[in-house]
């Protein structure tokens, strides 16, 4: 099995006014808040997902691409 590198480019999309933005994605750390730069609205993820990344964009963070589907959040 090949230990692929994690995408760390996500395109945000504000589920308020639609701006999108692409963004690097921290590697270590989910980032559970994110102000549209559109609106100003400040995001947080819904629910079930770990960060903000997971809910709006277009890649999911870093740490659920590299543990298969879990992250920090959601590991029991």
């Amino acid at each position: 099995m090949t230990n692929m590198e994690p995408t760390l480019l996500s395109t945000i999309t504000c589920p308020v006014c639609q701006y999108e933005k692409e963004e690097t994605m921290p590697t270590d750390a989910c980032q559970y808040f994110y102000e549209c730069e559109g609106c100003e609205t400040l995001l947080k993820p819904t629910a079930g997902d770990c960060c903000v990344f997971c809910s709006y964009g277009t890649v999911p963070c870093p740490p659920i691409q590299a543990d298969g589907g879990r992250c920090c959040t959601t590991k029991s």
